[in-house]
């Protein structure tokens, strides 16, 4: 197939622009199925908790629902929290959502960040990486040796190890995880990894989060875009410092992201891309040529945008971006 492409779900719904949480969840539902009938590959899950914006915070409940909802998308987690759960939990989700999707579900976990949700969760965010790694490890061997019942339809069930850095790709390689991120640097540290635990490096596989908006007119939309993607950076900024007793980065003001547009570069805002389909497709092409990419997925909506956006977005992605992409060498 080449590469897959696939949408990303927080479910953010900023009280600047709230919508009823009914409505708000039906769409996204509504949404997933419309993109599933133009192409669109997968749908991908995120997890926060405690955010003004109630970004979404049990991802494989609302993975069940998707499963109950579409017929052909694969559903992953990008990603679920791993150390907040022990690994019968984690495992007994994932089969049970890829029960009820006949065989599609896509496991990516990783280490997550903030201090009240470890706190919350009665964990120790001093040990979430080791932590991370050995929930994948427990889950691998939980699924695969009939520890949870019912087990998945999938043997084996894909799971997904993302960290951020060389440090944390070297492990994963390790392990013979795959990797839940398409950063070229981290695909040689990753590789070394493999082949330092044993694994063929041919066996890499790396997906992950392209931070690009699809758009006909990308300055029209980048425009619109702008006071969303700033409360979105502000949001991080704020609950990445929580109860750390460090000083929160100051706000984000939309005209400066406007001032830091560079055509040439792949940032054209600050973590985030606004591209004709065109250039997503090159964009692609190239991130192909640099990484083992097997997928990308791409977020559906900047913090509460309108929604002619998203929809246009969503549109592009699945009828003109997923095409080209299953074309574009893949190591699966």
């Amino acid at each position: 197939m080449g590469v897959r492409v696939g949408i990303y779900f927080d479910m953010r719904n900023p009280p600047r622009w709230r919508r009823p949480w009914v409505e708000h969840y039906r769409q996204a539902l509504e949404r997933t199925e419309e993109a599933e009938r133009l192409g669109i590959d997968s749908v991908w899950l995120s997890e926060h908790h405690f955010f003004e914006d109630g970004y979404l915070p049990q991802p494989m409940t609302m993975a069940a629902a998707l499963a109950a909802r579409t017929s052909r998308v694969r559903i992953g987690t990008a990603i679920l929290v791993a150390p907040l759960r022990p690994a019968v939990q984690i495992a007994e989700d994932a089969a049970l959502v890829d029960i009820l999707s006949d065989g599609r579900m896509e496991l990516g976990l990783g280490a997550g960040y903030r201090v009240p949700e470890y706190a919350a969760f009665g964990a120790d965010i001093t040990k979430r990486y080791t932590d991370t790694l050995s929930r994948a490890d427990d889950v691998v061997r939980l699924l695969a040796d009939g520890g949870v019942t019912p087990g998945p339809v999938q043997s084996p069930l894909p799971v997904w190890v993302g960290f951020g850095g060389p440090q944390g790709a070297r492990r994963a390689g390790r392990r013979g995880h795959r990797l839940l991120s398409i950063d070229p640097r981290l695909t040689a540290p990753y590789r070394e990894g493999l082949e330092e635990g044993g694994h063929d490096p041919a066996t890499a596989r790396q997906a992950g989060l392209m931070n690009v908006l699809v758009a006909d007119d990308p300055e029209a939309a980048r425009a619109r875009l702008a006071p969303h993607l700033a409360y979105q950076l502000d949001t991080y900024g704020r609950y990445a410092v929580e109860d750390t007793g460090m000083d929160a980065p100051p706000a984000v003001e939309p005209a400066a992201l406007m001032a830091t547009a560079d055509a040439e570069t792949e940032a054209v805002f600050p973590h985030a891309a606004v591209l004709t389909a065109e250039d997503t497709i090159e964009l692609l092409r190239r991130r192909a040529d640099q990484v083992p990419l097997v997928e990308a997925f791409f977020w559906t909506s900047f913090a509460g945008m309108p929604d002619h956006l998203v929809d246009r977005h969503v549109d592009l992605l699945s009828s003109v971006v997923a095409p080209a992409a299953h074309a574009l060498p893949s190591p699966d």
